[in-house]
């Protein structure tokens, strides 16, 4: 999977219930500053919180990279890891929707593609954009 950031809880719960079983072969890649960024409005807004644990599952018991980008201002270099691809067995799912809540109220799209072969090519090019980053660090976190 690739995706910016992953705060949506039902994404969230399923992933780290998945994570958890280690059944299945888990891997991604995220946005590392955007990750923390989000984990930081979490700590702080006395709202989302209790989703901490769910992503620091995720994070930590699956295989997952993170791109540390330049936190995003509005005169910044935008230099974001923003793929977004997600593959489930034979099945691509990919296009402009993010995993988060704020994608569910946005105008997003995304594609469903059966094709075992498209599938392949996509895991590979996630495992390749794995590849170039390391270990996504949820530091500074409270443990």
């Amino acid at each position: 999977m690739c995706s910016p950031v992953i705060t949506a809880a039902p994404v969230l719960a399923t992933l780290a219930q998945v994570a958890s079983d280690g059944k299945v072969d888990l891997a991604g890649v995220v946005d590392a500053t955007q990750i923390r960024q989000v984990i930081y409005q979490w700590q702080t807004n006395g709202v989302t919180g209790w989703k901490i644990p769910l992503l620091r599952t995720v994070i930590e018991r699956a295989s997952f990279s993170g791109k540390d980008s330049i936190p995003w201002e509005p005169q910044s270099v935008h230099n974001f890891m923003h793929a977004k691809i997600t593959v489930a067995d034979d099945v691509v799912f990919t296009g402009s929707f993010n995993l988060s809540h704020s994608g569910e109220r946005n105008a997003e799209d995304v594609l469903e593609i059966h094709d075992g072969r498209l599938a392949d090519e996509l895991a590979g090019f996630i495992d390749g954009v794995r590849g170039r980053y390391g270990p996504v660090s949820l530091e500074p976190l409270p443990r």
